[in-house]
Formats: C-alpha cells, structure tokens, sequence
C-alpha cells in the first residue's frame, strides 16, 4: 500500500520511541507538521528560536541517553540550529537533525531562501563540519534507510548529531509501505566494543606496579553510564580520581577517592596529584585545554614523569594530546568491568592506600573550611558562592542543573559537590552561552519527576530569553536562576586582569551607570512566575517557593562579581600579558631542570 512519506517518517519515530520533536515550523516543513498533528504518541514542542530548540534536544538527550530530535526550516531556520547541533557535536550527544529544504524541481533556480552559493541546493553543507554525516534526501525511497543509518549513527561510537535535510516536496511524496519493511526489523541498539584481553591485563598490571597511580574520568564516563563501575574499580585497588568539567558527577565529588576537578578551574591539591603520578589511566577524555592547563607541563600532568594508558571509544582521541604507552578503544563501561576482573585476577586482596585517602579528605575539608565564610556572606548583591550555598540547601539531591556559561559553570564545577551521575549538565566543549536557559527544557520532559533547574548567568540568558515562552505553552516546570553581576562577568574579569578595564563586557548605560533589564518582570511578561531578590535572605525561601509550586518560575538574583579562583595556568592569560616563565607556549624550567612558578610574572626573556 502506498501512503504519504511524512505519515510514515512519523510512524518510524513512534516505533523507535522518539517521544519528542523539538523545533520552530516554516512552508518547508509544514507538511511533517500535519502529519505530527495527527499522531498522538511525538509530541511536537515548539520554539521560538531554532537554536533554542536544538539545545532543548541536546538536554533531553543527556537525560535520556538517546538522540533528540530536532525539526528545522530552511535557510534561516537551519542557520540558526547551528550553534545548537554544534554544542551537542562538541559534548558527544546524539541529535537528528531533519531540516526542510528547497523543492526538488527548483534546484539552482533562487527559490525562496535557498542556500547555492557554490552548489544548487547546499544548505546541508554548512552542517557538514559539525555533524557525523550530513544527508540531503533526493530520492524519496532512499529515507527509510537513511532513518536508520541516521539514528545508528548518532548513538554509535562517540556520539554526535546528524543531519538529514529534505526538500518540502518529498514530505508530500506517495510511496510503498513495503520500502520500511526493513526499519521494523532492524536493531535499535549498535553492541560496543570491550578491550582486547591482553589490553586488559596490561593496563591493570601497570596501574598495580605504579607507586603513584591517577585515575583521570572525562565525561565518556558518564557518556557510557559508567560510574558504578568506575567506583567499584578504583575502590578495590584504591586509586585517587581525577576529572574534567564534563566528568563532574563520573563519581560523588564527596567520594574518598575523589580528587577534584584539574585545569583551569581546577584545584593545586588535584594537580599535586595529576602532575605527579608515575602511571595516569585516561578514560573518556581528550585531556583538552582547559582541563590540562593548556598543556604546560608540570602543571596539571607531565609527560616527563608520568606514563600514560588511555581508553576511549574514538580511535581518534587515543594519544592526541599526550604519548600514551598503551592506547585502547573500547566502551568505558565494558572496559571497567574488564579492568575489575582482571585487578581480581592479579591482586586478589586489593590495595588500600589509607593515606591517600586521609590526604583527600584533610584538603577537602580545608578547601570547604576557606569557603565557608564567603558562602555564608550575608552582603547584597549576593556573593556566589551564598547563592550555591542555597541552591544546595534547597534543591534535592537527585534534582538536575543545567549550567550555562561563565560562574554558573565554572564556580559550580569547582566549588558545588554534585553527590549522583547525570544530575549536572554543562557545555563543555563549546562553552555556548544560552544553553542552560533552553536545554533545561528538554531535560525536564525527559525527566517530568525531577526538579530542573538551570544556573545561567545575565549574560547568557540574555543572549535568548525565548524558552521562556515554550515553557508556558508546553507548561513545563522549571527554574530559572539568573546570578545577575551586570556583565559578561568571566570576561570581564579576565580582561581587567590582563589590561585594567572592563571596556566591553559590563552592561551600563550611556552616562556610565550600571543596567540591566528586570528579568523577572520580562519573565512576568511572559506568564511565568518570577521574582527579583532584594536581599541574601530572600533568596532561599523564594527558591523553595519555586520548587514548590511546579510552574515555570524565574529568580531573579543580584550577584557580585567575584572571579572564579584559577589555581591551574591558562596561555590565553599569558597571550594577553606574558610571563617570565612562559615561552612559545611552554612552562619554562630553570637550569636545574625544576619547573618555575606558574604565577611569577614579568615579561619575556
């Protein structure tokens, strides 16, 4: 029987529990439209802003650990879903993007906002560079298994967005029912691969051996839903672990065994640790910048001293960054369980290192010991740490927090102990200002039981305050905090360190007073729920308030502006102002060969 594509595109979703579709309507799709309007089981959410919509994908994927699903228009519809696809391709999270295009019949022909500037009918080029595989369907029969392969892609190996672009008139295409015979028997799930035995053991072996073992977790730990088992091998041979931003929550930041985040943002007592470890297991990270200091060595790891074992899902990122002596591609959590056995295998009573974790808990209470008059500050606008302090008070443990960009990610991923996987959620790799505004959208469908909230600063949630709208429509609950400094407040930290101004990042109006619109009363404008704190006091019970009356609420919360404390080197810092001991990029070292400070400043010699 033949039957309308569009019809049989939303039956596929259906069968393979899509429950959602995130996007903003155009001419191009509106036949996809009709046919979502007449199925009951995908639900349609709409937005007001296509790249609000792909990040509101990418949250709901994170919580579900499937792709999102996410609809476009044409042109300006597909452009602005850019930089959404992008922050999910930069974090590894699966999305299908299917985007309208221009008519078959018209290719090349200039109709109405079609992309050709170098070829006929390209729009789906411009997402070649950030997804996995872009596909424009010219034969309509081909979609069925372009379906497929699209999903398989997306949550296979290292996970990513696709993108499946469709010209308007192939949705209202005619065709057999008999070309999706295939997708009804096609698996939903691509079996991961584990390490090669021998890999096993000699990993184990090494990190045995080693006097001063580091466990580093990226977030392909949390990726793979690895953290039982990263707990459980660590614990039997008692290995200290390390990790990046995106492995915040791979264990409990109360862990004994936990370090504490490396890099940038990182801690000197974790770095004490990374820098010095004879043997470093890297699991699920690309040891990128940020998280490695930018590779100044002797900072937050050494090559020099430390021998590197790594296991990733992507050949790729095996030894891009540091040599590594044994390199393995597998899925974390098969590799996990692997490593335990094999440790069984070799040291059948374990290792105990007490003092290693004596030492961890003497710091961490020593670092929560010089926080605790800074979170407890009583002054206005609020200190940021206080306003985490509440946030922790409130909220329950297994709430999730999506972050955006700036103290809200930074200061959260440092200083804010998240106890359980997969309840924190930043952008990692393209630190995308406005995706904690819109992804906690997509994260509170995925997880209706939950309380969402997102930490977004002024900044960031000014860049698009539209979620606001969707929530309403749809009625979904969550929680906006909105820490208001007034200003791209990282960056104009780094700046006034670097040059002594703040020209540029702090919002004032032309006489030079300080401005900021009243996001609460543009909440209000909305129909959301919000409130403007007015005193540090006033904050916690109004945050119960909003947890407690499950209805989209805004706070609106005054914030100093305190910069995150940066222990870790960065070289944009030492761009901007250079440093004695920094040159072309490297730590310098003295003529005994010892590291010298990071912090010493001064010019190039």
């Amino acid at each position: 029987m033949k039957r309308l594509l569009s019809d049989q595109i939303v039956e596929y979703l259906e069968r393979r529990e899509v429950e959602y579709i995130f996007g903003l309507c155009g001419h191009t799709v509106i036949g996809l439209l009709d046919a979502l309007d007449r199925n009951d089981r995908v639900k349609y959410i709409s937005f007001r802003n296509e790249q609000l919509a792909a990040m509101a994908a990418d949250g709901y994927a994170r919580v579900k650990k499937k792709a999102g699903v996410v609809m476009t228009h044409l042109g300006p519809g597909i452009m602005n879903a850019i930089t959404g696809v992008a922050n999910a391709s930069f974090d590894s999270i699966p999305m299908v993007v299917i985007a309208g295009d221009v008519p078959r019949y018209y290719y090349g022909k200039h109709p109405h906002q079609e992309v050709n500037m170098h070829s006929d009918a390209s729009q789906y080029e411009m997402l070649k560079p950030i997804v996995k595989r872009a596909w424009r369907i010219d034969d309509p029969e081909a979609f069925p298994e372009i379906l497929d392969k699209a999903f398989r892609l997306a949550e296979s190996g290292r996970p990513g967005p696709v993108l499946i672009s469709v010209p308007m008139d192939v949705f209202s295409e005619v065709i057999d029912d008999e070309l999706f015979a295939r997708t009804f028997k096609d698996s939903r799930e691509t079996i991961k691969p584990g390490l090669a035995p021998s890999a096993a053991r000699a990993i184990v072996e090494k990190l045995i051996s080693a006097k001063n073992p580091v466990v580093h977790a990226g977030g392909g730990v949390l990726l793979a839903g690895a953290s039982k088992e990263l707990a459980d091998f660590v614990e039997f041979l008692d290995i200290p672990v390390s990790r990046t931003l995106a492995g915040q929550g791979c264990i409990s930041d109360k862990h004994p065994l936990m370090l504490g985040q490396t890099g940038f943002w990182g801690l000197e007592f974790t770095h004490r640790y990374t820098a010095n470890a004879d043997v470093l297991l890297g699991l699920g990270t690309r040891f990128a910048e940020a998280d490695s200091s930018s590779w100044y060595p002797g900072v937050t790891f050494d090559m020099e001293k430390t021998e590197f074992l790594q296991i990733d899902i992507d050949p790729t990122e095996i030894g891009r960054n540091y040599p590594v002596s044994i390199g393995a591609i597998a899925d974390i959590k098969e590799a996990l369980i692997q490593l335990l056995d094999e440790a069984k295998k070799l040291k059948p009573e374990g290792i105990n290192r007490p003092e290693v974790r004596e030492d961890i808990k003497s710091n961490r209470d020593g670092f929560r010991e010089s926080n605790k008059d800074i979170s407890e500050d009583g002054r206005f606008p609020m200190t940021p740490q206080r306003i985490l302090r509440d946030v922790k008070e409130v909220i329950p443990e297994d709430a999730l927090i999506f972050t955006d960009v700036g103290w809200n990610k930074n200061g959260v991923a440092q200083q804010f102990d998240v106890t359980l996987p997969g309840t924190i959620h930043h952008s990692s790799g393209l630190a995308t200002m406005g995706f904690g505004g819109s992804a906690l959208i997509g994260g509170k469908v995925a997880a209706p039981d939950k309380v969402v909230l997102t930490l977004v600063g002024d900044g960031g949630f000014g860049v698009n305050p539209g979620a606001l709208a969707t929530a309403v429509e749809q009625n979904i609950p969550v929680i906006w905090v909105v820490m208001n400094n007034a200003a791209f407040g990282t960056i104009a930290g780094l700046e006034y360190a670097n040059y002594k101004t703040k020209f540029g990042t702090v919002f004032t109006t032309p006489d030079g007073q300080p401005y900021t619109p009243n996001w609460a009363d543009l909440a209000k404008a909305y129909g959301v729920d919000a409130i403007k704190i007015s005193s540090a006091d006033e904050f916690m019970p109004a945050l119960k308030k909003a947890v407690d009356s499950n209805k989209p609420f805004l706070l609106d919360v005054p914030m100093e502006n305190i910069v995150v404390p940066t222990p870790g080197c960065w070289n944009i810092n030492d761009i901007y102002t250079p440093k004695a001991n920094v040159v072309n990029g490297k730590v310098r070292r003295n003529d005994q060969g010892e590291l010298v400070p990071p912090n010493h400043s001064g010019s190039h010699k």
